[in-house]
């Protein structure tokens, strides 16, 4: 029997209740598979793990996380802790430390499921982030703090080694992709020095893949095209803090920040990659059992096809779609069901083997 061992790292809000959801159905598809298991391990850490010891991760924590194949991660945030403290002390050392460069989002709009956006049934978007630079890489600083000068500077760190990377590979997701076509999302109309970098290697790279069709366009353009040409997109390449924003956008603009998922990969694997939901800590529903379990089934399948479980990772996703289907629908999406409700239908689905 494979055996597949994971780390959950539930931590802040909601993410208790939708890890707690996400594993319930992973024992499911394990126990209707039988070919394979789970030996899940939980970590405490969140930030009133850190309120009560002044830090997320204990000595020594990073070494032990090593030791699995993927990690599970719920949300970090909390509004006793500063976002920027919260965010740097648990998750980006977990992506950064584990040099998972390669942010994956997919948005497509779910059977059932209605979007905002009049056409909104082509999206089929992947959004490729690069997750180790940028503008989210820790470089800057603050100085004279409390004086008249106080000077804080946010520096944007782009590598060759690291933008090549990313581009590749999104091209070799792109070219697996039935449209086989990248969007190379930039702002080197104002960003004059690591953007136009970043366009220049995107072309080199793409010598590489005659087969890829190939795009431009500003990050602000891109916006206006997600919303009203949705179908001119496939595949798209963006940096840290671009992709991170315009994949909020694709969520929403599929029906909701619940039923976004997303895979934090470290390619080579060399070290664990983590997967979690793109909706955050949602502390207004944190606690109701309302939460929408949706992402974290949907980034469990991403979870699964890292792990090679491919059969297991499509009966995933026809569980879910058939339940999305059914309009069983948490008030994200416009329904009444609770978190359980969602999590026991999907359940039900995979256990009968359709």
């Amino acid at each position: 029997m494979r055996v597949h061992k994971i780390a959950a790292i539930p931590a802040d809000g909601i993410g208790p209740e939708v890890i707690d959801a996400g594993l319930e159905v992973l024992s499911a598809l394990a126990e209707q598979d039988g070919g394979f298991k789970f030996e899940v391990e939980h970590f405490p850490w969140s930030s009133d793990y850190y309120l009560e010891h002044g830090y997320y991760i204990p000595e020594g924590g990073l070494e032990k996380l090593k030791r699995f194949d993927a990690i599970f991660f719920g949300a970090v945030g909390s509004q006793q802790v500063p976002d920027h403290i919260s965010l740097w002390g648990l998750r980006l050392p977990i992506a950064q430390g584990f040099d998972q460069y390669a942010n994956v989002r997919p948005a497509r709009v779910l059977p059932g499921v209605t979007s905002p956006l009049k056409g909104g049934e082509a999206i089929d978007w992947v959004i490729v982030r690069e997750n180790s630079e940028g503008e989210y890489a820790g470089n800057g600083g603050r100085t004279h703090r409390g004086l008249p000068i106080e000077a804080a500077t946010e520096t944007a760190v782009f590598t060759r080694a690291g933008v090549e990377r990313i581009h590749r590979f999104a091209f070799e997701l792109a070219q697996k992709r039935p449209a086989k076509h990248l969007t190379l999302v930039t702002k080197s109309n104002a960003q004059r020095f690591g953007m136009v970098m970043w366009d220049e290697i995107f072309y080199e790279v793409a010598a590489d893949y005659p087969d890829v069709k190939v795009d431009r366009e500003l990050v602000d353009a891109v916006t206006t095209r997600m919303v009203l040409k949705p179908q001119t997109l496939d595949t798209i390449v963006a940096t840290n803090l671009h992709a991170d924003i315009l994949s909020d956008l694709a969520a929403a603009l599929s029906g909701s920040l619940g039923i976004g998922p997303t895979a934090n990969l470290n390619p080579e694997r060399t070290f664990p990659s983590m997967f979690e939901p793109i909706h955050g800590s949602a502390f207004d529903i944190t606690g109701k059992g309302v939460a929408n379990p949706i992402a974290t089934f949907w980034t469990a399948a991403m979870m699964l096809e890292h792990l090679g479980e491919t059969a297991a990772a499509a009966r995933l996703m026809k569980a879910v779609e058939a339940v999305t289907a059914d309009k069983v629908h948490t008030p994200d999406l416009g329904g009444t069901a609770k978190t359980v409700d969602v999590t026991r239908a999907v359940c039900a689905f995979i256990r009968a083997g359709k």
